[in-house]
């Protein structure tokens, strides 16, 4: 068994103030792979693809549908002169389940990596993400078949090759999918703040000890399963099935959990679909991996060019391996990234970084609430909020920055800078009314929510160390 370390809480921020982050450029730099400084002066394009539905059946069939990606991927980036690349191998279900699989694609493609590297010079690094397959029913700890699979899959991608490992983990969903669909606010503390926290600080002490055992970056985890479900579910303007407002306090929340990765020991780079990454970034001063306007290919959003306002790397979420007039489309898509970070890297080399940076933010900042809360300087305030809260109860911390983030976008509706339709408001002032009334005390907060949540099927205390 591999040694774990103890989570260290943060109570600082790194950065004194919010106008101090810029893209391209994190306090605390990554170097790794063949050549990849991460957050060290420069953009990074980070492109990662998915398999066309039914290539998984088999393992040599899915191994050819990734070397041809991986070659395209590289061939392009070559062609065009970027100047570094970072490719994520983001597991699709067959790839973790079985082990084998995912650990003989990974030496496949830094094996094809390592030969453009040495070819052609081009800084390269592999990020690989393994999938979380646990299911609740069968438990999330010690016990349950799919976490066992899952660290053998770590173990076994950090020895053929990968450079990063990162993870999108699910803890709390169970609570979350019953309560999301409710707007049942005190249910997202619960699931995300409290489970999702927990969770995450099981996992991440074993993905950091492997890591660290390899030699290689233990890089961040993201609220995907939870911030981002809310953010689909409010889907676009004429979308009602969330009220943003609403999306946008699991985001808040979602950043409390999210950051337990780095009181673990991980580095950053944090996963892509991390929405919350500028709050992790002005705690951490770790680089952060951020996508927008060029993942449309996976999702739509409403904020496109503010998410890229402090990245260091700049993703396309993920693309399925397709044909297109311009070529196959993980090879558009890391065209099409590699021109975006060169157009932040010419803003920098020319000085203009910073009025790059704000143009993005102003761009976006007041279109949604859900992009106005990742606009760094609201950002800085969710995470000072999460960090001044001294005592070590996620719930505390959890509630802290969904309370400062509610606060925030009132104060701009008051203003009449973000404009609000009646629906947001209420939904707004209700969650931030409960979330006011719910105990200041932890153990109050747990009992109420064990009681409240108990017959759910798929809960199970045991999953998150709870007797």
């Amino acid at each position: 068994m591999i040694p774990t370390r103890p989570r260290t809480r943060l109570r600082t921020m790194a950065y004194s103030r919010w106008d101090e982050m810029e893209f391209g450029q994190a306090l605390h730099p990554v170097t790794c792979g063949l050549g990849i400084t991460i957050g060290g002066g420069q953009v990074i394009p980070e492109v990662k693809y998915a398999p066309r539905p039914g290539k998984e059946a088999d393992y040599d069939t899915l191994r050819q549908e990734y070397a041809h990606v991986t070659e395209q991927v590289l061939e392009r980036a070559v062609q065009l002169g970027f100047p570094g690349l970072l490719l994520e191998l983001e597991h699709v279900f067959q790839l973790t389940d079985n082990p084998a699989w995912g650990a003989g694609i990974t030496a496949q493609t830094k094996e094809q990596m390592v030969q453009y590297h040495e070819k052609y010079g081009i800084p390269l690094a592999l990020r690989v993400t393994i999938a979380d397959i646990r299911r609740p029913e069968h438990g999330l700890r010690e016990g349950s078949p799919e976490l066992a699979k899952m660290l053998e899959s770590f173990e076994r991608c950090a020895a053929a090759g990968a450079d990063i490992l990162s993870i999108e983990s699910i803890g709390g969903k169970e609570v979350f999918n019953h309560c999301v669909t409710r707007q049942d606010i005190a249910g997202m503390l619960f699931a995300v703040g409290v489970l999702g926290s927990a969770d995450m600080e099981f996992l991440w002490e074993r993905i950091v000890a492997i890591a660290n055992a390899h030699g290689i970056v233990p890089g961040g985890d993201t609220d995907c399963a939870h911030a981002n479900s809310a953010m689909f579910l409010a889907g676009g303007l004429l979308n009602n099935e969330l009220p943003h407002t609403f999306a946008a306090l699991v985001r808040a929340i979602g950043a409390a959990r999210s950051l337990v990765a780095f009181e673990c020991g991980a580095t950053g780079p944090d996963k892509d679909c991390g929405y919350e990454g500028p709050v992790i970034k002005a705690i951490t001063g770790c680089p952060i991996s951020m996508e927008g306007k060029s993942s449309a290919c996976a999702h739509s959003d409403l904020m496109g060019n503010i998410a890229a306002a402090v990245c260091d790397l700049w993703s396309n979420e993920a693309v399925q391996y397709g044909d297109m007039f311009g070529g196959t489309t993980p090879a558009v898509f890391t065209e099409i990234l590699g021109y975006d970070a060169a157009q932040f890297n010419a803003a920098r080399a020319l000085g203009y970084s910073r009025e790059q940076r704000d143009i993005l933010i102003h761009s976006d900042r007041l279109r949604d609430p859900q992009a106005f809360v990742i606009s760094p300087d609201v950002a800085y305030e969710i995470g000072k909020a999460i960090v001044s809260e001294e005592t070590d109860s996620d719930y505390r911390r959890a509630r802290a920055a969904c309370l400062r983030a509610g606060e925030l976008i009132q104060e701009a509706c008051a203003k009449q800078e973000l404009l609000l339709t009646p629906l947001e408001k209420r939904a707004l002032s209700e969650a931030l009314d409960t979330v006011a009334a719910l105990p200041d005390d932890e153990e109050e907060f747990l009992a109420l929510a064990w009681r409240r949540y108990q017959n759910l099927e798929e809960l199970r205390p045991a999953s998150y160390g709870f007797s």
